[in-house]
């Protein structure tokens, strides 16, 4: 999940890292308030999630109220590579002495964090030729490391120590929120060499967002996902092939880890939760079932409060509706669990002793 430039800063914000004054909105009413409150002159920015605002005329200076009725507007209707606006951001114009760029990414084929540094900012980061690459494990950045990235980069005094300062707090963020990518472009130093984050760019690992509710408000949910919802059941889109289903969002986690480690795309997050009904497995099937990208479904589900033979009905009743046409992986354990082998013996779910069986042969279904 990539977040707006606005919702990064609430998070530089949250782990003390300084970005300028900004208020975000998203239509012109509640903009004059925060435009009369920021005070002129000050940007306006839209906010999608994708790069190349600047070049597409999306980040504007405003400079007095007539600018902001003509400028606001026009940024509010603006589409930058085919994504609308999703709010506008206000914030205080600041002067800049210099641009800077920094970043924090999980390097999954290394299983580490890098940083990657330049004292050339404000622009792709791949266009730059004196970049500085540190690989630091998967633990959080020590005063030591990070002072060598800032003496690599030339900085000295109070910019030094900010930068210093700053990359310690974004390695905080990037543990704390399991974030894939933090990236602070440009960091811009001021003219008392102090350093402030003008952009920010945060992109958290979707797997992990179940772990923190104080990131689901950033979450923009699809119709599949709402009626989920208003189901009873918690399914969240994710961008594989193969639909994950259990009861307890601990194991559907673990489940997912697994399933990634082991090469497969998860296509869908679903907890049946402890109240399941075999009406609800069903709607919840009828769901998956308007999932195109699906190709195969992993069941691993442990019966306790939720009996396992309630799934397997479920099942079955899809399966005679012809709602579902998919291959199934399915590992059953807890109550009932023989029964509902037995149940499901002559259907199209193959039934496994364990969920690395079950995942391994998903996984070799869906390469086929």
């Amino acid at each position: 999940m990539r977040l707006l430039e606005y919702q990064a800063k609430e998070l530089f914000k949250e782990f003390g890292i300084r970005v300028p004054p900004g208020i975000s909105s998203k239509d012109i009413e509640k903009g004059r308030k925060d435009a009369e409150k920021l005070g002129f002159p000050l940007v306006i920015k839209i906010q999608v999630p994708v790069g190349g605002r600047g070049k597409a005329g999306g980040i504007q200076k405003c400079h007095n109220e007539d600018e902001f009725e003509l400028k606001y507007p026009q940024i509010l209707e603006m589409a930058i590579k085919g994504e609308k606006a999703r709010a506008v951001l206000l914030e205080k114009m600041v002067e800049i002495k210099d641009e800077l760029y920094l970043s924090i990414f999980l390097n999954r084929s290394k299983r580490c964090y890098t940083i990657i540094a330049s004292a050339d900012g404000g622009v792709e980061i791949e266009s730059v030729k004196n970049q500085i690459i540190r690989e630091i494990g998967l633990g959080k950045v020590e005063e030591g490391v990070a002072r060598q990235v800032a003496n690599e980069m030339d900085l000295e005094g109070k910019t030094a120590n900010d930068l210093v300062e700053i990359l310690q707090k974004l390695s905080k963020l990037i543990i704390e929120k399991e974030v894939e990518l933090a990236e602070i472009n440009p960091l811009v130093q001021l003219e008392d060499d102090s350093l402030i984050a003008l952009d920010g760019k945060v992109v958290i690992d979707d797997n992990a967002i179940f772990r923190h509710n104080e990131l689901e408000k950033y979450q923009e949910k699809s119709e599949i996902e709402k009626k989920a919802e208003k189901s009873g059941f918690s399914l969240v889109e994710l961008e594989g092939n193969i639909a994950v289903i259990g009861n307890g969002a601990g194991l559907v986690m673990s489940t997912l880890d697994m399933l990634s480690d082991n090469g497969g795309k998860p296509a869908c997050f679903l907890d049946v939760g402890g109240s399941a009904t075999t009406e609800s497995v069903y709607e919840a099937l009828a769901l998956i079932s308007k999932m195109s990208k699906v190709k195969a479904i992993l069941v691993n589900l442990y019966g306790g409060i939720v009996k396992t033979t309630t799934v397997a009905s479920s099942f079955i009743k899809a399966y005679e509706e012809n709602l579902i046409d998919l291959p199934v992986f399915a590992r059953l354990k807890g109550a009932e669990s023989e029964k509902s082998k037995e149940m499901l013996k002559d259907t199209k779910t193959k039934m496994f002793d364990s969920v690395e069986e079950a995942i391994n042969a998903a996984v070799l279904r869906v390469k086929k």
